[in-house]
């Protein structure tokens, strides 16, 4: 059984590993961060973002919550993709989503009266839904949850893109990065890419902001 004491023993026991095979190891990681990926990934605990790629600590700045949402009046968000790419100037930026997301579920059913928070943010996956009803509803339910969570990935990278920061970065930074939109499998642990978005993507003139 897992506990906090149990935590804090492995940490110490995963310190010392790393220690004797590199004295160094946490002097040189201590220096300073250059990742070139932004994750932007669900909450959930099976899909630990590190792990999932077999990425070392300093590799990958990551942003987490429920269902992998980009939400442009979510601050925190936004706070983490600028600050990933005005200062960290990261190459790459994946949305992961996985197969049997719980919050993606969840939008699937009728509101529950005792999350009234957690209703206001699956309202977005509500959305996605409604932006594709027509192709969802003649699917049997194991698969449109699962073409939901697929379409959801989409629509977050599509969200990235027609921010500003990220418009901002494709026009007049001089880095470029581009947007991968994930999809990782509880059953089989791999990842498929669903889209990827670069500089020369179109964007819809309502969505593209004026210099």
């Amino acid at each position: 059984m897992l506990t906090p004491a149990k935590l804090l023993l492995e940490n110490r026991a995963w310190s010392e590993d790393l220690l004797a095979r590199d004295p160094d190891y946490f002097i040189d990681l201590a220096k300073e961060q250059c990742p070139e990926f932004l994750w932007i990934g669900c909450s959930d605990s099976r899909v630990p973002a590190e792990t999932v790629v077999h990425a070392q600590p300093g590799e990958i700045f990551v942003h987490r919550n429920i269902a992998n949402q980009v939400i442009i009046t979510d601050f925190n968000c936004l706070s983490v993709l600028q600050y990933a790419m005005v200062v960290l100037k990261v190459k790459h930026i994946i949305v992961c989503g996985h197969y049997g997301c719980g919050g993606v579920k969840a939008a699937l059913q009728p509101q529950k009266s005792d999350l009234v928070i957690t209703n206001k943010w699956l309202m977005h996956i509500k959305d996605v839904y409604r932006l594709h009803q027509d192709e969802l509803e003649h699917l049997d339910p194991a698969k449109k949850t699962d073409r939901l969570i697929e379409l959801n990935i989409i629509e977050q990278v599509y969200r990235l893109a027609h921010t500003s920061i990220v418009q901002s970065a494709w026009k007049h930074h001089g880095h470029k990065p581009t947007l991968h939109g994930w999809v990782y499998g509880l059953n089989d642990g791999l990842i498929q890419e669903l889209i990827k978005l670069d500089h020369n993507t179109h964007i819809h003139p309502i969505y593209q902001y004026a210099d």
